[in-house]
């Protein structure tokens, strides 16, 4: 495992983050793995050297954090991992149970720090913008949780890039502290960051950490047009709204295709995609079977050649903006 600067801080992170969304209360979602099947994947994922492990709040209504917490303090020191959690999302049904207000992040830190077991987070994540909180607000919040000690850095997820250049601006602009990450969709089938949110992200040094590399397992070969396919598939009506284009299972035939000639895995491809692209940090992958992280950790040492890349990317048509909202 080779380990890289996250953006322009000293912070070394895997070339792989562990997505621990799947990991949590079937209560939340019916595919997610409870905690006594979830273990075994970080124990994993510490022994190939993955140091890098993202949560949020929502996820399993913060059961997620929990399970997360409990594993890496059994298996590792606090010192040897990242953890990054995030905040935005309902948690309570209340008018300040979510947003980015000042209220809501620092009741959101100690909750989450609750149920990690820590005293401190290495990222801490606005999940998406909010749209009725001034941003310099949420901003100010977050540099006064980091000088409180109870974050390292923060970072940011789905948004437009103009949202993003306006909060590094503010930041710069006020001495606060810099969003160091971004944490936004990419894959074969979703590229619409590479307009305008990738260069922003290269220009300004941020590390860039996609989210669903895989296109929430519609890469990996389970999904096929007019089937059932996985539990995942079949129940994630969230993901069957995002890659329900023709031209969507034409890229994952031509993957598979691609996949089949090279002798790999239809994951390791697409995954060797997502890492070759300039500026990428650490995909975050996530792992519900055994050889989910094994096929994951081979991607690191796919290389895939210009023609390749181009038999890859040519078939791709424009997708409406998602995860803006």
């Amino acid at each position: 495992m080779d380990y890289v600067k996250l953006g322009n801080t000293g912070l070394k992170v895997s070339q792989l983050c562990l997505g621990c969304m799947t990991y949590g209360s079937k209560k939340w979602r019916e595919w997610v793995l409870e905690e006594n099947e979830s273990r075994p994947f970080f124990k994993q994922a510490l022994d190939s050297g993955i140091n890098f492990f993202d949560t949020a709040n929502v996820y399993s209504l913060g059961v997620s954090e929990e399970i997360t917490g409990r594993a890496l303090r059994d298996f590792a020191r606090r010192d040897e991992v990242v953890i990054a959690t995030k905040l935005f999302n309902k948690m309570r049904d209340e008018p300040n149970g979510k947003g980015l207000s000042r209220k809501a992040i620092f009741t959101e830190i100690d909750a989450s720090l609750k149920r990690l077991g820590t005293d401190y987070v290495d990222l801490y994540q606005i999940h998406r913008w909010d749209y009725d909180t001034p941003i310099e607000e949420t901003l100010e919040a977050l540099h006064d949780v980091v000088r409180a000690g109870k974050a390292r850095y923060i970072g940011a997820s789905s948004m437009f890039a103009w949202q993003f250049a306006k909060a590094l601006y503010t930041s710069d602009l006020h001495g606060w502290t810099r969003f160091v990450s971004m944490q936004n969709q990419l894959n074969l089938v979703y590229r619409e960051e590479e307009r305008e949110m990738l260069p922003l992200c290269r220009d300004q040094k941020i590390g860039v950490i996609p989210w669903s590399p895989l296109a929430r397992g519609f890469l990996a070969g389970k999904w096929k047009k007019g089937e059932d396919g996985t539990t995942r598939s079949r129940t994630d009506d969230y993901g069957r709204s995002m890659y329900t284009r023709d031209s969507d299972y034409d890229i994952a035939d031509r993957l598979t295709e691609i996949a089949k000639s090279l002798g790999l895995p239809n994951m390791q491809v697409a995954l060797a995609w997502v890492l070759q692209k300039p500026g990428i940090t650490s995909p975050i992958i996530g792992a519900s079977k055994p050889g989910h992280l094994e096929d994951a950790l081979g991607a690191l040492n796919v290389k895939l050649d210009a023609d390749t890349v181009r038999k890859l990317e040519e078939l791709y048509e424009p997708h409406p903006i998602l995860d803006h909202d």
